[in-house]
């Protein structure tokens, strides 16, 4: 029986792989990454360019133990959009900055205090819920009707949408599991390119963006103001991003099997991460994250070698620069991109349920029955909660319930009066 090629972090790869699995990540996260600015109505450029270097930073910062593509955060939407419409995008970016220093010093008091606490505030009950919703509650807009910008989102509504969303995802789960060799190590970028070509046979692309777009082009930079206001805010999201963050390291620490919590550390993942939120948002550019797209991908390629992210981070530097490079990858139709995260988005999911069954999580116990219950549904009921003008819903509002209710089972047990205890005395 024949065991799949596992590249890992530290590794280097063969020259003739390096371009085609780094642009194997350009793809995943491209059209999340986009969108964010498109929904801002900012030059993606700038966005391209600091999520590039915000990407060096953190894999320079972990020492290039932590495998993570840091892409548009999408936790900054409801915030950001009523700052802009109030003030305008500047006193967004001040907020942005804002944010990523509280994170920083976050970062700073989890390097004195240890990360002994995750595991009170998210045992593995919660935490693989959380985990698994990752990728579950972005399954929807793998087939969300409509399009925003450029075909960024995915549209079902014709046949020939069906067409090409079925063929590449068809594409994407044969070439997972019957691609071979060099092949078997880039069955997304594959599956990327025959869907695109179907479309364009089908005549669903427009090349006059590409042709119309200047040779070379410059990112709109901004200034960053700030304004009290405009911090309180955004400053809620906070709670959003550390839980995002600490759930991708955990999932992320599953499939390289490597314990990123540890070494190099949640502390330097942290402040990575959130350094290059400040710095992004110093110069006009949109708050970063580790992006589930990019450890799907390594979930499925096998490959998790940093030099291969730092490639992808360089490809999306060039893009910012390169007009036409920019628009073609922006001329993918978003069913494209929809066929490939529908099973990428689906590989996160599993890592969660991956997760419950390695820890042993014990369902017999009544606490960890509720925990993951709750957990799930508060994430994919829809439930909405609003506070401090934030909208919490979805992996975010399931993490802030799953740690109330961890916290709160925890004093119970301290207390000595779960009734687990009681119950194993009594016979029936």
């Amino acid at each position: 029986m024949s065991i799949r090629k596992i590249i890992q972090v530290d590794e280097k790869v063969p020259a003739k792989l390096l371009v085609p699995l780094s642009l194997q990540h350009t793809f995943a996260m491209f059209g999340a990454s986009v969108l964010v600015p498109i929904i801002f109505g900012i030059d993606t450029g700038i966005v391209l360019l600091m999520n590039g270097i915000g990407t060096l930073l953190f894999i320079l910062i972990t020492k290039g133990k932590a495998p993570a593509y840091l892409g548009s955060s999408f936790a900054f939407l409801a915030p950001a959009g009523m700052v802009i419409a109030n003030m305008g995008y500047e006193y967004a970016l001040g907020g942005f900055v804002f944010v990523g220093l509280v994170g920083c010093i976050l970062a700073g008091i989890i390097y004195k205090f240890g990360t002994s606490w995750i595991n009170i505030i998210l045992p593995p009950a919660a935490m693989g819920s959380v985990v698994a919703l990752i990728g579950f509650e972005l399954a929807r807009i793998t087939i969300t009707g409509g399009k925003i910008g450029a075909n960024i989102m995915t549209d079902t509504s014709t046949l020939n949408d069906k067409i090409v969303f079925g063929v590449t995802l068809t594409f994407a789960i044969l070439g997972s599991v019957l691609f071979r060799k060099f092949f078997a190590t880039i069955p997304i970028l594959i599956a990327i390119i025959v869907g695109y070509v179907t479309s364009i046979y089908l005549g669903m692309v427009d090349f006059s963006t590409v042709t119309n777009t200047a040779l070379f082009t410059i990112p709109k930079f901004q200034v960053a103001k700030f304004n009290f206001t405009a911090i309180l805010t955004m400053l809620p999201v906070i709670f959003v991003i550390v839980s995002e963050h600490i759930s991708h390291q955990v999932v992320t620490s599953r499939i390289i099997n490597r314990d990123l919590i540890k070494d190099p550390g949640l502390h330097k993942s942290l402040f990575a991460d959130n350094f290059s939120t400040m710095l992004s948002g110093f110069v006009g550019g949109v708050p970063t994250t580790t992006y589930g797209e990019n450890i799907g991908v390594m979930a499925i390629t096998g490959v998790y070698s940093v030099q291969v992210i730092k490639g992808a981070a360089i490809i999306s530097i060039f893009m910012a620069f390169v007009g036409p490079f920019s628009a073609l990858i922006q001329s993918i139709p978003g069913n494209v991109i929809g066929g490939v995260t529908f099973l990428l988005y689906g590989m996160i999911g599993s890592s969660g349920l991956r997760l419950l069954v390695e820890e042993k999580v014990n369902f017999n116990k009544p606490q960890n029955l509720i925990l993951t219950s709750v957990t799930f549904i508060a994430g994919l009921s829809g439930l909405q909660i609003q506070l401090f003008d934030i909208t919490f819903q979805g992996m975010n509002l399931a993490a802030i319930i799953g740690i109330l209710i961890s916290l709160l089972f925890y004093v119970f047990d301290k207390f000595n009066i779960m009734n687990e205890k009681w119950n194993e005395e009594v016979e029936i």
